[in-house]
């Protein structure tokens, strides 16, 4: 089992968000439960929502269950994703609407949304010890094709879900370095800021 990369805080928050981080390892040779798959969209389905429309929509593609939908989904994916997430039993495209239901105006948040249901479906997954990468780099129309998404959804992301692997199983090394590498972000004080925006950081 690979060691657990945990985030060094600044302040004590839940373990389950210092435990959370984004792979790009994983164990080709295990599978994610439907049971444990449908609980981490249940955990979505509660996310909060304008309206509580709810604009966000799943496709889910197992490698074992729906392997031409697998291999379509795989066969959308830019840059240097193919190598790796063929290796995630699950993929998962993520699409949005951007205008409401009820008389089809402008959802200016419907992004803002669908990121509050898939962090909630992040934290259940870590909970489960499931891990998921999210990507940007992929076809979005042909992504839309494949999937049949419809309008007014939009594509929005592609995320694969699975449990983390033996970073060998990386064929890059950059790939492979990154996976052993301390998480970095941002401290604080450098995008709170109280009262007024500070000038110095525009």
């Amino acid at each position: 089992m690979p060691h657990p990369k945990i985030a060094r805080t600044d302040h004590e928050i839940l373990d389950l968000l210092r435990e959370r981080w984004s792979p790009r390892a994983f164990d080709p040779d295990r599978p994610v439960s439907r049971a444990d798959l449908w609980r981490l969209f249940e955990a979505a389905r509660w996310a909060p929502s304008s309206r509580n429309e709810q604009p966000w929509r799943f496709v889910v593609a197992e490698r074992d269950r729906h392997p031409h939908a697998y291999a379509a989904f795989a066969s959308t994916l830019s840059d240097r994703n193919p190598e790796w997430a063929r290796h995630a039993p699950v993929l998962v495209l993520v699409a949005v609407r951007t205008t409401h239901e009820l008389d089809d105006s402008e959802n200016r948040v419907a992004y803002y949304d669908a990121g509050q249901a898939v962090a909630l479906l992040t934290v259940q997954a870590t909970a489960l010890g499931i891990s998921l990468r999210q990507m940007q780099g992929f076809d979005l129309e042909r992504a839309r094709d494949v999937a049949r998404v419809p309008a007014p959804f939009e594509p929005a992301v592609m995320i694969a879900i699975g449990y983390r692997g033996e970073p060998d199983v990386l064929a890059h090394d950059k790939h492979r370095l990154a996976e052993g590498q301390p998480r970095r972000r941002r401290a604080i004080e450098d995008f709170v800021f109280e009262g007024t925006w500070r000038s110095e950081h525009v």
